[in-house]
């Protein structure tokens, strides 16, 4: 079965997971802090906070922030859960937000200004398959309206341009993202000040960590602020070193591969839209497409899936979800929704090689005929 994603990991990992465990320190410490320094070099930035998961930076950038029941958090609807997820858990209240169009599945500045209202507080902008949203537009949209910009960018890892928009930005690196530590994440955040809370937050609040405790001739610490268990592990920060490390290459190898598949999908199933047809900067995290309008998307899959290819939908509108359903039962996004009914998501990862891009686009074209 060829994947729609496949983790690259070999014995560089191996011997990265046996240095830790024959170190005998496991839990937070020195590979974490060598990851963060290493990540933001990686991202122009002066220093990043390794987290627990993508879900954990956004929820830890949203409280440091200090959203709360009053406010109102701009957000897509296509995206994964937890984005929205996150406006919940502090309490906030999520206003959905239509996609500008099948070309470009990206949230629409257009209705993001029309949702705006004396409650809105932030705008959380997803970059979705790992195309970057236009900086200067929303910038300049968050600065016209006071708002708050958060970048959920868990499909953007490796753009130095991904957390530079505004108040800080939250990284996945989850088994199926463009690097992996299986669970893990990492924020960026435009200041020192937020920088060191969202810090403190990641360890329940505390103004000393074990590791530090353990050199200190005061064993004590303190509890200033609420704060959670998001940590990283050393085992997940000596495997993300190791994936930094290919990181760039890995990219630019999901970029030829994108680009091929555009190719042979224009010449043997034009019929197709491969979303994002103009340049635009991209880590080139998954290859969606647009089946045509009277398509049976599930007998493409299953023909596919005949052909030993995997596919995946990327996503299910969130507010379709019956959680959100029930929650915001009124919430209409006609381009989301179209967009969702006829995406379908095709194998995209660096083991994979120009002659199965050749097979997914022929098995492809005869599914559709």
């Amino acid at each position: 079965m060829l994947l729609v994603s496949d983790p690259c990991l070999g014995p560089e990992e191996k011997a990265a997971l046996a240095d830790v465990i024959d170190s005998g320190w496991i839990t937070m410490g020195e590979n974490v802090r060598l990851f963060e320094h290493t990540f933001a070099k990686v991202h122009d930035a002066d220093d990043s906070v390794a987290v627990s998961s993508c879900t954990a930076g956004l929820h830890l950038i949203m409280h440091a922030l200090e959203l709360g029941p009053s406010d109102e958090v701009l957000v897509p609807s296509m995206t994964f859960v937890a984005t929205v997820n996150c406006v919940l858990y502090v309490g906030a209240t999520p206003v959905f937000v239509d996609i500008k169009s099948n070309d470009l599945p990206l949230m629409s500045l257009e209705d993001a200004a029309a949702k705006c209202s004396d409650r809105t507080k932030a705008v959380v902008l997803m970059h979705y398959a790992g195309y970057l949203a236009d900086r200067s537009q929303w910038c300049n949209f968050a600065a016209e309206h006071g708002l708050m910009l958060v970048e959920d960018a868990a499909h953007a890892v490796g753009l130095a341009e991904a957390g530079t928009y505004g108040a800080a930005a939250a990284f996945s690196f989850y088994g199926n993202k463009n690097m992996t530590t299986a669970e893990g994440g990492a924020v960026i955040a435009s200041g020192e000040r937020l920088r060191e809370r969202i810090r403190q937050m990641r360890n329940h609040g505390m103004t000393s960590g074990t590791f530090e405790r353990r050199s200190s001739a005061t064993p004590t610490y303190d509890v200033p602020m609420l704060g959670y268990n998001y940590r990283m592990d050393e085992l997940r920060a000596a495997l993300g070193l190791v994936q930094l490390h290919n990181l760039k290459a890995w990219n630019e190898k999901r970029k030829s591969l994108t680009q091929l598949y555009k190719e042979l999908l224009k010449e043997r199933a034009p019929e197709v839209l491969a979303p994002f047809p103009q340049a635009r900067k991209s880590a080139y995290h998954i290859m969606p497409i647009v089946l045509p309008e009277k398509a049976d998307r599930q007998a493409v899959i299953n023909g596919l899936r005949a052909a030993n290819i995997q596919t995946s939908i990327h996503y299910p509108p969130v507010h379709r979800l019956s959680f959100y359903q029930d929650y915001l039962p009124s919430v209409n996004l006609p381009r989301t929704e179209e967009y969702s009914a006829r995406e379908l998501t095709l194998p995209l990862h660096p083991k994979m090689q120009e002659a199965q891009v050749d097979q997914v686009t022929r098995a492809l074209a005869d599914a559709l005929s």
